[in-house]
């Protein structure tokens, strides 16, 4: 290896320049000496100590910042000398006898004058040498978790144990508050220098030391640290305070410290390869590690913002080298991967920063964390919650005299960090090993990791120059197994038979059964068949045929039915159109389609113009359609026609329309039959609004397999008690449900009487595992979790919820039939398990595309790069992970859309609309929790200057374009929208809606007693700061979900309050007035008495008036 001289020779002018300014530096920073302090009194803590302090006293039982080393002595050793040397350490050293205590207020170092340490022995000579390897684990772990008690001395213990005449293990424990990894072996080395002395009878030797660590820590605290700290906050200027790694279970309200560690060795090769690397590219193997590191969690994360910890020795004086003490110090090194660079780039990046880190070392942890004003978290650590440790040849031997020293760092099943990687450099390969909580981790999870760790780093020597986001990260048996195994899901369903055949088939099996009932209406499937038929043979000699987009507008009804069994019959597609929707929603979607004919009902004529389509009312119309035949009509489809198109929110402003194709929707309805089995027994609730997917399976399922359709009266689905008045009625069996509505449905009184219900399917939302819990103590009706995008033919993933899992969130399970599931990164390459990603579905049950949006097609439906057949993948916008054994959990949205109690809005839609209104000159719209876990929209406005805005307007223009669940329930007023460093839109700082801040009428206080208890109900109820007496419910917030948490209370406190009166005086002062008016409370007449429950507000909270939530 070539000298120092020579390899500085090898620099270039400017390196040599930046090597001696350095130099210079550090030799202006060793040499600066600290001052003695002026007299031993009660001191103060370092700033290191104070946290560890605080720590200690948040959890006093807590021994997880306990320092335990292992000593392993070989030879013939003296144990009264070694107790001697051990004590000399311990006088000579007033970390070790320093306790701590609360003196006028505040936590202060008290030093012992003296302290006795004795050296407890064990003798495990009598046992056979595995008897010995168990019991000394067992002394290890003891010692290890034995609690200090911070105000007695000393803060050091050791435990000798005998294995035979010339074999020991001495056990040493140190509170990390008077200690770290350098003081352990820097008292090792002080121990043997003074056991070889005493044994041969010689007095210590040793001079006394300078300063003791009391003077740090004074010195410490009179330290100026402004040029570091304006280092530091410009460098870590909107970091992000939490690396979110995928974990295996979800982070507790405290950390326990408990951990665990997983260890491996690179092959030699890799650990040769890398060590080349590192100094071609004229930077370290630590600065390698860390690129390295930083990549993999970035991998894993997700984000591209990372930052890692990494402890600095901080013995850059001279004059403490020598000193036992808690001294390390923390660093933080934050790594841009934005802009996929290559690995070559991005370790130049890491190299630099590295670099400025080093000028700027001094300035403690703790000062950085108060100069950041982080708030302080107790299930996480500030600022990162990774680490790298490297030690480079780390000295753990020791001879003295005849006697061999060796130290192992005892176990200590411990973990002050989520996840730690600890590299050290051995004499032929690099060691490493992940040092985990095992509160958020799996042991397997840290196998994978360590396994993907590897492929990163092979792949980093091969290809240093290739970006990283295309470095291996997947063993070839993991891509095999995420991308084909776990995708394996062929099944060969009949392709030549279409949906209204299908029910054509089950009318000649049996003709005379009931096919549909609306309102005490039944029509036979004979009946049924033949009135379709009739409209089929009309819509044919209109025109209508494959592709063919035949608008239908009708209230719930037998027509409905009626209507989309004669539009596919007719061999066209059929288009919702909600009556229910605004104006000018409805009159985009006839302008986007231009339906040639369009279906619906006398009564919707005035409310409705349909342009130049042909109108056809089901009701008034139906005589002369009475003179159609009522054969089934012929007409001859491909499996690619399409089937229905189904519009859904849009990100430019207007919604987009999904034209989902007969081969795709016919896949998911075999499958359905395959997997739940329906029968002529069975009955099912069709409640969903045919504007939305749910709809279709609600409609079609039953008749293709002879069981029963019934179809819920209009506005039923918003109504529990009337809900489980049809079930119990019609004996349904089959039922769907958004998680949000069987929420309220199963806190319904009554609905234990539901004995009918054989399956809910749940499906539009996140299922709460507290809801599972709650429905199967309720009902003995199995319950199913599915997933599926409009674009994908309504659901492409299943989950049963099983009676008695263990279930902490409910998975949205595997693929179904001919559907594959890819868990993708943003360059397309499949994660690892457990690793967020986004959803791309595959296979049959693409939707053709986005109707007369080529460009959002292209930009949704891409090409499959797994499949050489030139297939289609759909970009879902859904984060995803895999588990283990392959099924899939649902995280979030990716992209700008949400949803909201199973509406999936996008948000964009919404702020274009916004940005029309004349007085709004910016916005942004997100979508926030409250503190009861409710979402709930919220914009954000910049007004025109000098021009003001009245919510209630505002709420009343929207309602002309937006359905009612995309109208936001907060309105902020901010003079403007918060920026990031960049310039963008920064989300995050957007404040949490108040009172205060919402646009609203004039704030008038809330008057009497009335007003004031209706005001704190709404507080605690809406999270917001202050309420006045105009304001109302809804648009604060509220929604109907809510009002049990309103009445309730009002209730309780001896108020008159129901449903009805809430929504006819939504305002505070209103409300009250109508309290005050009340008396006692009515019972609806309108309801059964035998449903009349106890509780008579909370059954009361299930009579909604708000758009079918998905």
């Amino acid at each position: 290896m070539p000298s120092h001289t020579a390899r500085i020779a090898d620099l270039s002018k400017e390196k040599q320049a930046l090597l001696l300014k350095r130099i210079k530096e550090r030799s202006v920073s060793v040499n600066q000496s600290i001052a003695k302090r002026a007299d031993v009194a009660p001191c103060p803590l370092s700033f290191a100590q104070e946290r560890l302090w605080f720590l200690a006293q948040m959890e006093p039982d807590n021994p997880f910042y306990n320092m335990a080393g292992a000593v392993q002595v070989q030879g013939n050793l003296n144990v009264p000398v070694l107790e001697q040397a051990l004590n000399e350490v311990v006088r000579r050293h007033e970390a070790l006898r320093t306790t701590f205590r609360i003196i006028e207020d505040e936590a202060r170092q008290v030093i012992t004058d003296s302290v006795a340490i004795t050296v407890d022995a064990i003798d495990l000579t009598a046992l056979n040498a595995v008897q010995q390897e168990d019991t000394l684990k067992i002394l290890e772990a003891q010692e290890a978790h034995r609690v200090f008690d911070l105000e007695q001395a000393p803060l050091v213990r050791a435990v000798l144990v005998q294995l035979d005449d010339e074999r020991y293990v001495l056990l040493m424990t140190l509170h990390h508050i008077v200690s770290d990894e350098w003081s352990l072996r820097l008292l090792i080395k002080e121990v043997g220098t003074y056991y070889q002395a005493f044994k041969n009878g010689n007095p210590s030797l040793e001079p006394e030391l300078p300063i003791q660590y009391a003077d740090f820590a004074v010195w410490q605290r009179g330290e100026l640290y402004d040029k570091q700290i304006a280092y530091w906050k410009q460098y870590l200027e909107a970091a992000p305070t939490a690396l979110e790694l995928p974990t295996d279970r979800p982070r507790a309200s405290v950390m326990s410290y408990r951990g665990a560690n997983h260890e491996f060795e690179l092959n030699p090769e890799t650990s040769a390869a890398l060590i080349r690397l590192s100094r071609q590219a004229d930077t370290t193997l630590f600065v390698m590690m860390m690129a390295a590191f930083t990549v993999l969690l970035s991998r894993c994360s997700g984000q591209n913002d990372i930052c890692v910890g990494y402890p600095i020795a901080n013995r850059n004086r001279r004059d403490i080298e020598n000193l036992i003490g808690f001294f390390v110090n923390t660093q933080v090194l934050r790594t841009d991967l934005s802009g996929n660079p290559t690995f070559t780039e991005l370790l130049g990046r890491v190299r630099k920063n590295t670099l400025d880190a080093q000028n700027n070392q001094d300035l403690p942890f703790e000062r950085l964390i108060e100069a950041l004003k982080l708030e302080r978290e107790l299930n996480r650590t500030p600022l990162f919650q990774a680490m790298l440790v490297y030690q480079n040849a780390p000295m753990n031997t020791l001879n003295v005299s005849e006697l061999h020293f060796k130290l192992a760092d005892a176990n200590m099943n411990a973990a002050k960090f989520d996840l730690t990687l600890n590299v050290s450099k051995s004499e032929d390969a690099l060691r490493c090993g992940f040092n985990y909580s095992t509160d958020l981790f799996d042991a397997a999870a840290m196998v994978r990791m360590a396994e993907h760790l590897q492929q990163l780093l092979e792949g980093i020597v091969n290809c240093p120059d290739v970006p990283v986001s295309e470095l291996p990260l997947l063993t070839l048996a993991e891509r095999r197994q995420v991308l084909l195994d776990w995708n394996a899901t062929e099944v060969d369903y009949p392709k030549d038979r279409y949906i209204h055949q299908l029910f054509e088939a089950q009318a000649e099996k049996t003709p005379e059964a009931v096919a549909a009932v609306f309102e005490g209406q039944t029509q036979s499937y004979s009946e049924l068949n033949a009135r379709a038929n009739q409209l089929a043979h009309y819509l044919q000699r209109k025109g209508v045929g494959p592709d063919v987009l035949v608008g239908i507008c009708v209230e719930r009804s037998v027509e409905m039915v009626v209507g989309l069994l004669g539009i596919l019959k007719a061999g066209g597609a059929y288009l919702p159109l909600d009556p229910g929707y605004p104006h000018d929603r409805l009159e985009f979607m006839l302008r986007d389609v231009a339906p040639p004919v369009v279906l619906t009902q006398a009564g919707l004529l005035e409310r409705h113009a349909f342009g130049s389509a042909k109108v056809l009312c089901l009701d008034s119309d139906w005589p002369k359609l009475a003179n159609e035949i009522a054969t089934n009509p012929g007409v001859k489809l491909r499996p690619e026609n399409l089937a229905y198109c189904i519009y859904t929110s849009g990100s430019t402003g207007q919604p987009k329309g999904a034209g989902v194709p007969h081969q795709g929707i016919l896949n998911r309805l075999q499958w359905m039959q395959q997997q739940y089995r329906l029968d002529d027994g069975d009955c099912v609730l069709q409640k969903t609004p045919y504007s939305f997917d749910v709809s279709v399976w609600e409609f079609f399922w039953p008749l293709m397999t002879g069981a029963q359709l019934v179809v819920a009266k209009p506005d039923e689905h918003k109504d529990s008690l009337a809900l489980i008045d049809t079930i119990m009625r019609e004996q349904v069996s089959t039922i769907h449900f958004v998680p949000s509505m069987l929420q309220a449905f199963i806190d319904t009184p009554g609905v234990e009487n539901c004995t009918s219900l054989k399956r809910v399917i749940c499906s539009g939302e996140a299922l709460p595992a507290d809801l599972v819990t709650r429905f199967q103590q309720k009902l003995p009706a199995e319950l199913h979790n599915l997933y599926g995008p409009t674009e994908a033919s309504v659901d492409v993933s299943y989950w049963p919820c099983v009676s008695g899992s263990a279930e902490t969130a409910i998975p949205i399970g595997r693929p179904i039939a001919n559907i594959t599931l890819y868990v993708l990164d943003r360059q397309l390459n499949p994660v690892p398990v457990g690793t967020p990603g986004e959803l791309h579905i595959g296979g049959i049950g693409l939707a053709r595309g986005y109707l007369n949006r080529p460009e959002l097609t292209a930009e949704k439906f891409i090409p499959n790069p797994y499949d050489q057949q030139g297939s289609r993948l759909y970009k879902t916008g859904d984060l995803v992970r895999y588990r283990p054994d392959g099924n899939i959990d649902y995280l979030g949205r990716i992209d700008h859309q949400v949803k909201i109690r199973g509406f999936r809005i996008e948000l964009g839609e919404i702020e274009a609309r916004l940005l029309e209104h004349p007085v709004i000159k910016e916005t942004a719209v997100i979508a926030r929790e409250d503190q009861a876990g409710d979402k709930r929209l919220a914009a954000y406005l910049v007004t025109q200057d000098g021009l003001e805005l009245s919510v209630a307007d505002l709420r009343t223009w929207l309602a002309a374009s937006l359905t009612d669940y995309m109208i936001p329930g907060f309105f902020v007023v901010l003079p403007e929208l918060p920026l990031s460093a960049n310039g963008k839109l920064d989300r995050r700082a957007l404040p949490e809606p108040d009172g205060a801040l919402v646009v609203s009428r004039p704030y008038e206080t809330p008057q009497g007693p009335v007003e004031i208890a209706i005001a704190g109900i709404w507080q605690d109820l809406l999270g917001i700061g202050q309420v006045g007496r105009h304001d109302n419910f809804f648009e604060l917030g509220g929604h109907s979900l809510m009002l049990a948490g309103l009445i309730e209370p009002l209730r309780r406190q001896g108020f008159t309050a129901n449903m009805r009166m809430v929504f006819a005086a939504p305002t505070l002062a209103a409300m009250a007035d109508a309290i005050s008016n009340a008396g006692i409370c009515p019972v609806d007449s309108d309801v059964p008495p035998n449903l009349i429950p106890d509780n008579f507000a909370q059954s009361l909270t299930h009579s909604i008036t708000e758009e079918f939530r998905l």
